[in-house]
């Protein structure tokens, strides 16, 4: 098989004919490549934006809304944590049944279907009139975007070769950066905004129309996306070669402005019997891999142990997880994974909550205060509006969302620092100093005693968590060979949404219990990620397996 892909990468010139035409069929990567990069590409991440956009916007809204939607649904701090970690709930239920869809039915189809039943979800969230209402449409918003939000980024690289792979993903990480930045924005457009009015019957205010605008990108990127093909590389695996030759001479078409029938490449290989290959991996190839994986990690001990193994019949990915040295390597990976996420999805979907709450206060005070008299005040706040005798009230202004956005701004500029410094530096030391910092901010929130102390330690914490998560990711792929690597990513994702859930769930709890039990909370968790990140092996010199 390896053969077989490196003959085909590696066309000689005798398999050009006279007219530039590439006469031996041609795998992915030669195909692709002969596509060129032009007007297919940009006109593919031109719409990538509000795809990516979209993924963003539905695990993160909810947030904005808190501050706001407090008295009209008479939350307190644990349905704000409830609510703020349901749309996890939804992702972790489907994320096994998006994954065999995606595997049968395609990319591009999950991907529409994925956003358009999103606007259905984000139009029930709008509508909402009680906090009943918004949880079952926030977990089934969860529910249906967990497929795009897996499927995008493979559908994205499939149409690009390995010299532009990694600058469309460093592109993507951009694109998520501007979707945290366009977040607080909406919200400082709408949420300070005092409308109120009545359609059948239903009640609208600034919150509900906040949300209904955010299912915007979803509505775009489902109609947008009908207009591009299925993922060449998908229809390959699947045996529809005149269906990617097709697709192919599109995107050559677009890029060159060369007529279709030009296109140099005339015969895909046929995947079928290479898909059925890597589906039944012998005993004989698990072997070698095993042995392999254990000289490259310096593991020299297993090799005496293959034996051990009794691979008496054709193992599966799960089995292969079973034994040395991937065990123990899944163990690690996805308990950093839920430490990180753990922190990092608490802090960042508890921040407009927290920054709400500090502008209000100083509103009414006329002071700046400690992170400990803010959190004082959310939960005596809580505590009254159980008493039905009370008024409740709401002070939103432009200035309570204005510090989310120089947050999400930090995590813009830290990506693209780390995207310039990670080849010099190396992935997993940009991961463990990152988290080392990032928990000794959250440790340090404790004792920030003003507006600007704490803005400057939330922006450290959320932006190098953020970093450290998608690092961690990174270093884990690179970790395990090809056939486990979608495996790894899937439940070391899974492991971290439950982290999240855990997180925003016990954050409102430790809040009720004093000040300082929060912020241990989100320190320690970010101490232990870095004290996994630190041994594991280095990648910096792995070759890919």
């Amino acid at each position: 098989m390896s053969s077989m892909t490196k003959d085909n990468c590696q066309i000689s010139n005798n398999n050009i004919n006279n007219y530039g035409e590439i006469e031996a069929p041609a795998d992915y990567e030669t195909a692709v490549k002969a596509c060129g990069f032009g007007r297919f590409n940009i006109l593919l991440l031109m719409v990538a934006l509000p795809a990516v956009m979209a993924t963003i916007i539905e695990t993160a809204v909810v947030s904005y809304i808190l501050p706001s939607a407090e008295c009209d649904l008479n939350l307190d701090l644990l349905d704000k944590g409830i609510l703020n970690a349901i749309t996890y709930c939804g992702m972790i239920i489907s994320a096994i049944g998006w994954g065999y869809l995606a595997d049968i039915k395609g990319r591009k189809n999950l991907l529409i279907v994925g956003f358009l039943l999103d606007v259905v979800c984000v139009i029930c969230g709008a509508l909402s009139q009680s906090r009943t209402q918004l949880m079952i449409a926030k977990f089934f918003g969860g529910f249906v975007m967990c497929g795009p939000f897996a499927v995008l980024m493979s559908y994205l690289s499939e149409f690009h070769g390995t010299h532009y792979r990694a600058r469309i993903m460093m592109i993507i990480g951009v694109m998520f950066s501007m979707g945290s930045i366009m977040l607080p924005v909406l919200a400082l457009t709408i949420l300070p905004n005092d409308w109120n009015f009545d359609i059948l019957n239903m009640n609208f205010v600034p919150w509900k129309i906040y949300l209904a605008v955010c299912g915007l990108p979803s509505l775009l990127s489902g109609i947008l996306l009908c207009f591009f093909p299925e993922s060449p590389r998908f229809l390959m695996s699947q045996g529809r070669n005149n269906e990617a030759l097709k697709a192919f001479r599109t995107m050559y078409y677009l890029n060159t402005g060369k007529l279709r029938d030009t296109y140099p490449v005339k015969n895909l290989i046929n995947e079928v019997k290479q898909k059925e290959v890597a589906d039944n991996m012998s005993v004989a190839t698990i072997e070698t891999l095993v042995i392999e994986a254990d000289r490259q990690t310096n593991l020299e001990a297993s090799n005496n142990n293959i034996g051990d193994v009794k691979l008496t019949k054709a193992p599966n990915a799960f089995r292969v997880l079973c034994f040395k040295p991937y065990l123990s390597l899944c163990f690690r990976v996805c308990l950093m994974q839920f430490f990180i996420l753990l922190g990092q999805n608490t802090i960042r979907l508890w921040l407009p909550q927290l920054f709400a709450s500090l502008n209000e206060y100083q509103q009414i005070s006329n002071e700046t205060t400690s992170m400990c008299t803010i959190l004082e005040y959310s939960v005596n706040k809580t505590q009254l509006l159980k008493n039905p005798t009370d008024e409740c009230t709401v002070i939103i202004t432009p200035s309570t969302y204005s510090n989310n956005i120089i947050v999400a701004c930090a995590g813009f500029v830290t990506y693209l620092v780390a995207g310039s410094l990670i080849n010099a530096v190396g992935n997993k030391r940009i991961q463990v100093i990152g988290l080392s910092i990032a928990g000794t901010s959250g440790l340090a929130l404790y004792w920030s005693s003003s507006a600007i102390a704490t803005l400057i330690l939330t922006s450290l914490y959320a932006s190098l968590g953020s970093m450290s998560a998608t690092s961690s990711i990174g270093t884990s792929v690179n970790l395990f060979p090809t056939s486990l690597r979608t495996l790894i990513v899937s439940l070391a994702m899974m492991i971290g949404r439950m982290g999240s859930i855990l997180g925003n769930v016990l954050f409102p709890i430790f809040m009720s219990l004093g000040c300082v039990p929060p912020f241990v909370m989100v320190g320690v968790v970010m101490y232990l990620g870095c004290l996994i990140a630190a041994f594991l092996p280095s990648t910096n010199k792995l070759d890919l397996k």
